[in-house]
Order: C-alpha cells, then sequence, then structure tokens
C-alpha cells in the first residue's frame, strides 16, 4: 500500500490520485515513473496492460490532469519549470517577521556586550591612586586624604553600577574593597567603630564576590582591630583566626598573627597569645613573594615589633615586660630608619607609649616621663582615637596607691587626661629626635 493513501487498487479507480502519484504529492518526487508529455510517451498503448494494477486509461485521464494543472500554474506565474507544486516561500510573512524580531534583539546585546564604561588606562589608574592613599595614609594628615578616599570610593561604586568586561569589574570590585578599607580605618581612628564596622562589611562584600583572598584576609585584620577597640578582644581574636584560612603573599599572616597574639594577651590568655606571637614569626619568615600594595595594606617589621611590645605588656611579669620595651625600642628605631613616606605615626605614638608603659612597670617614673614627652608634644590632632584610648588608660594606671602623693605623677596624669580628651585625627608626623 502507498502510505497515506490506501491500498493501490483503490487508488487505481481514482484519476486525481493517480495524478498525485504520478506528479508528487506536495512537492514531492512521483512515486510513480510515468511520462508525463505524450511526446515521451510515444502512445498510452505503449504501456503494459496495467501497472501496478492500475487500468491505462485511469493514467490517460492522470496525464489529463497533470497537463491541466499545469497551464493553471503557467497563467498566474507560479509556474517553476517542474511539473510539481506551485513555489512557496520558505518563510510565511509573519513568521519571517517574528524571526527578524528576535534576530534585533540579540544584535542589541551584541552591542551591550561592547560597550564599555571604563578601560584598562582608568583601571590602572584607580589602582594607582588606591596605592597612593594606602601609602600616605600613615604619614600624612587625615584631612588631605578622605575626600579623596570617599571621592574615589564612590567612584568605584558608580562604575560597577555600569557596564563593563567582567575581567574589568572584578578589578572595580578590589578597588571599591580596598577604598571601603581604607575609610573602614578613618572612622576608626576617629572612634566611630559602628561606621568603621559598616565600612569594613562592604568590602568583605567586594572581597568575597571576586574570591579575593588577599583582601578577605586584609579585612578580617580590619574587623579584628576595630572589635579589639570596641572593647570585644574575644571576638577580635577570632576574626583575626578567621582571617588566616585565606592564604595569600606577602605580610598578611604575620598581621593577623599579631593581631590574635594581643587580643588574647588582653583577653587573658597569655598561653595562646604566646603561641600566636610564635606564628607570627614562622608567618613572617615564610612569607611568599611582597604585598601587593605598601602602607596600610603592608605589615612591615616595625609594626610587627610594635603589635609584639602591646602583647608582652599585657602578658605581664618581669621577663616579658623587658621583652615589651626591646620590641617597642626596636620599632622606634625601624620607623625612624625608614623613609618619611613610610613612618607610621600611630605606630610610633604606641611604641613609646609602650615604652613609656615598660618604664613605669619596671619602677622607673622618669623613664615614662622621657618617653610620653614625644607624644604630649606632638599636635593634638596627630593622635587617633586609639592613641587617646591608651593614654587614658596610663593615666588611670598613674592614678594607682604607691603613686599617690607625688605632686610629679600627678602633673604628668593631668597632662595624659587631657591629651586623652582631645579630637584624634591621624596627621602629619610630628619631628623625630626624642
Amino acid at each position: 500500500p502507498v502510505a497515506g493513501v490506501g491500498d493501490h487498487r483503490q487508488v487505481g479507480q481514482s484519476p486525481l490520485l493517480v495524478a498525485h502519484l504520478v506528479e508528487g504529492v506536495q512537492g514531492q518526487p512521483p512515486l510513480l515513473a510515468v511520462p508525463h508529455r505524450i511526446g515521451d510517451l510515444g502512445t498510452l498503448t505503449a504501456l503494459p496492460d496495467r501497472i501496478f494494477d492500475v487500468d491505462p486509461s485511469v493514467l490517460d485521464r492522470a496525464v489529463a490532469e497533470t497537463k491541466r494543472r499545469k497551464r493553471e500554474a503557467e497563467s498566474d506565474g507560479s509556474f517553476n519549470g517542474s511539473t510539481n507544486s506551485p513555489v512557496r516561500p520558505a518563510v510565511e510573512p509573519a513568521a519571517s517577521s517574528v524571526f527578524a524580531t528576535d534576530a534585533a534583539a540579540s544584535a542589541d546585546f551584541a552591542r551591550f556586550v561592547a560597550a564599555t564604561n571604563t578601560d584598562a588606562t582608568a583601571i590602572e589608574q584607580l589602582h594607582a591612586d588606591v596605592a597612593r592613599l594606602s601609602r600616605h595614609y600613615v604619614s600624612h594628615p587625615l584631612a588631605e586624604l578622605y575626600a579623596e578616599i570617599s571621592t574615589l570610593r564612590r567612584t568605584a561604586f558608580d562604575l560597577l553600577k555600569g557596564h563593563q568586561r567582567p575581567t574589568d569589574s572584578a578589578e572595580l570590585y578590589v578597588i571599591a574593597g580596598r577604598l571601603c578599607g581604607l575609610s573602614a580605618h578613618v572612622c576608626l581612628d576617629v572612634g566611630d567603630y559602628e561606621a568603621a564596622a559598616t565600612q569594613a562589611r562592604t568590602a568583605w562584600a567586594c572581597a568575597d564576590l571576586v574570591g579575593h583572598n588577599g583582601l578577605r584576609a586584609w579585612v578580617r585584620a580590619a574587623q579584628s582591630l576595630i572589635a579589639f577597640w570596641n572593647g570585644d578582644p574575644l571576638s577580635a581574636a577570632d576574626l583575626a583566626r578567621a582571617g588566616q584560612q585565606f592564604p595569600a603573599a606577602g605580610s598578611i599572616g604575620a598581621r593577623l598573627a599579631s593581631l590574635e597574639a594581643r587580643s588574647l594577651a588582653v583577653a587573658g590568655d597569655h598561653e595562646g597569645a604566646a603561641a600566636a606571637l610564635m606564628t607570627a614569626e614562622r608567618a613572617r619568615e615564610h612569607a611568599d613573594g611582597a604585598d601587593e600594595v605598601q602602607g596600610m595594606f603592608a605589615f612591615p617589621v616595625a609594626k610587627q615589633s610594635t603589635y609584639a611590645g602591646t602583647t608582652y605588656l599585657a602578658i605581664g611579669g618581669p621577663g616579658h615586660v623587658r621583652q615589651a620595651i626591646r620590641s617597642a625600642e626596636a620599632a622606634v628605631r625601624l620607623y625612624q630608619e625608614a623613609d618619611d613616606a613610610d613612618q607610621s605615626v600611630g605606630d610610633l605614638f604606641a611604641a613609646h607609649i609602650d615604652l613609656a608603659r615598660g618604664h613605669m612597670m619596671a619602677g622607673s617614673v622618669d623613664g615614662t616621663e622621657a618617653m610620653l614627652g614625644f607624644v604630649l608634644d606632638a599636635p593634638p590632632e596627630t593622635r587617633s582615637a586609639s592613641i587617646a584610648r591608651r593614654l587614658g588608660d596610663l593615666a588611670g594606671e598613674l592614678g594607682a596607691p604607691e603613686y599617690r602623693g607625688s605632686a610629679h605623677v600627678a602633673h604628668l596624669r593631668e597632662q595624659l587626661t587631657e591629651a586623652a580628651m582631645q579630637p584624634a585625627l591621624p596627621a602629619t608626623p610630628p619631628k623625630r629626635g626624642r
């Protein structure tokens, strides 16, 4: 049987269906290879008596039907040179319009992909600006830097709200994260711990989104600092440990372990603090490569010595006090030997305060006063909130019973208390040589 038509004996009774078989159905080749022109056929009597049981007279009528269709096709211009069905367009006009609209949408997206609101040069400049601000932060007035930090941070945010290549977006997130980190330190230095924590969380979001381990670890260090100065040393230690889960090149391992050590010492875990100090030393020895950005994003040996001095004082005991004095003296010496731009004002103040406390704990009030002169003689705007806190704590320690009755100590306490109450803003380094 012929598919879709039925038994060929029944077909043989219909000239129209036989015509379909002879000329083809819906543009398909004919199923019966029967000549279509009388000239080719010769005479129909040349055909065998029956073809597939089809009577020759039926075939005659089929040929006639085919010729009639050809004449009609020629008259309306749709004849394509064959006896098959008239030519139809490959796609109906309505369907073609749908495809064209769909293709236009893809073309629009291609233009969007090609467009960008930044380029390699602009991103390189932003990286350079961040590096400059990071290095200047440790030794320049906050008033000179904060406005630019804020402006650049908003610029990075605005660019990220637009469109750029994915690789450029990743670079911009790192830039934005570092600028948020610098902003967090600004807030920390003026004592606004809530604002500092908010900036640090945004910095973490940027770092985590692009999987930048170096920035992730650094932000955890900043969050540890914020918790520490906000009166929560245990959370500070936890955050410092959390940061150590992100291995990165440079000095970040030594920074995080030093923060953990200081926090544990203040929290009363002296054994844990000593172990963390050893971890910091090993991290320094085995540091892989240099820090990507210097200044605030690096942790020089001088800073590590400052943290060690504070940790040893918190652990206490004559041996640790002596070690604290040695560490603080090393910090001062290393900073004074460094370039002016790399001399951290805050760390120099901290080291001198630790030296003052060390001499006080060793029984030398004169040594305490000598070391405090470096801090107290500096302009008030040079002292950060953490330095003011240290000065206030030392004033309280000098109020202990063993110092009562000393007019000299009483005067020193007054100076410390007054300095602790003054506004705290990082600024230019004071004169050296004290």
